[in-house]
């Protein structure tokens, strides 16, 4: 039986240890930590940071930019996931939702296969999904891609926004003043990779690294357990998330993406660009592929007062950004962060026991 989180909780104040921080890269848990007031109730030494876990937080604002613009191409319909909707460019309040208020064809899509679907009914038209996430989505993506080829629906493409975890941890623990001493892994991510998805933490870096599930029992025994591996010296990849995660993953999910997507560069907000961290469509799928179906172009670096990608990099707490709370709102938003339904700022916002 799993300990309660009272017992939790004093087995974690009982460890003798110095500060410790601790990171969190999924931003489900990001918001059932601060749901559960978890960091309220950790002692003062140990500190959890919200990583690059949000896929809608990650995107850059240069690349929602040349979303805006493709969004206002005639005949063609843009699909994506309530969250893009609202996230804004560089320019304060110009997301997807104000081009459809300007005139743009924008829908919300709960999975790929809806896109297919309006495709379907829309044969003049082109059909465009925004394929936003992680592991976690790109199975589902790159099915929806396959089956718009068998069905042979050519109005059909995907620009594939996907990214993959481990090469943005390994640029997370290459950037200057870098301070974490253990993972909070993802749940959801790691029931397509696996255990193995991980093992490059203690095996390349001596980073303690704990998959963990959703319920505040899971997070508090996966904070135990990694917190246990930093007083022990003694780093590697535990799974609590036994209940859904099995040590090799998923092999057909991972074979579906690999049949469909390949690595290749891709940028990050907080991070810049980072080598094979990004999943484009093979070439032999490229009829699919909306960048290049559009010539789609991403502008230069835009200017933006958020600090998003400070807040998701560990550098800063939501409350440090000086928009926080009153320039920056869910009603109306600067940044990423404060719109995903999974960003630290929102959580940060609308659970105030931080």
């Amino acid at each position: 039986m799993k300990p309660s989180a009272e017992q939790l909780l004093a087995a974690i104040r009982g460890l003798p240890l110095p500060k410790v921080r601790l990171m969190e890269v999924c931003g489900t848990h990001t918001m059932a930590i601060a749901e559960a007031g978890i960091r309220s109730l950790l002692p003062e030494n140990v500190k959890l940071l919200s990583g690059p876990g949000c896929p809608v937080c990650v995107t850059p604002a240069e690349v929602i930019d040349a979303v805006l613009t493709l969004a206002m191409e005639k005949n063609l319909i843009l699909a994506s996931y309530g969250d893009m909707i609202r996230v804004p460019g560089s320019i304060p309040g110009d997301s997807l939702q104000r081009r459809r208020a300007l005139g743009a064809d924008v829908r919300v899509c709960y999975s790929p296969m809806d896109a297919l679907d309006i495709a379907e009914a829309n044969p003049a038209k082109e059909v465009v999904f925004l394929g936003v996430g992680f592991e976690t989505t790109a199975p589902g993506t790159a099915a929806a891609v396959l089956s718009a080829a068998e069905r042979g629906l050519s109005n059909f493409s995907v620009w594939s926004m996907l990214k993959t975890v481990e090469p943005a941890l390994r640029a997370l623990m290459a950037m200057d003043g870098f301070n974490v001493q253990g993972f909070l892994c993802p749940g959801h991510v790691a029931t397509i990779l696996g255990e193995e998805g991980f093992r490059f933490l203690p095996q390349d870096y001596g980073m303690p690294a704990v998959i963990s599930g959703f319920e505040p029992e899971d997070i508090l025994l996966a904070v135990y357990k990694l917190l246990r591996q930093i007083a022990d010296g003694a780093p590697k990849v535990e799974n609590e998330y036994t209940r859904a995660v099995r040590p090799e993953g998923n092999p057909l999910a991972k074979a579906v993406m690999a049949k469909c997507f390949t690595p290749r560069r891709d940028l990050w907000r907080g991070l810049g660009e980072i080598p094979q961290s990004g999943l484009g469509l093979r070439e032999e799928l490229a009829a699919f592929d909306a960048e290049k179906k559009f010539g789609v172009e991403i502008p230069g670096p835009a200017k933006t007062a958020c600090r998003c990608g400070e807040v998701i990099t560990g550098r800063m707490d939501p409350t440090g950004c000086p928009l926080f709370g009153s320039r920056c709102t869910p009603e109306d938003p600067v940044g990423p962060c404060m719109v995903s339904s999974e960003g630290a700022c929102a959580a940060w916002y609308k659970y105030s026991d931080q």
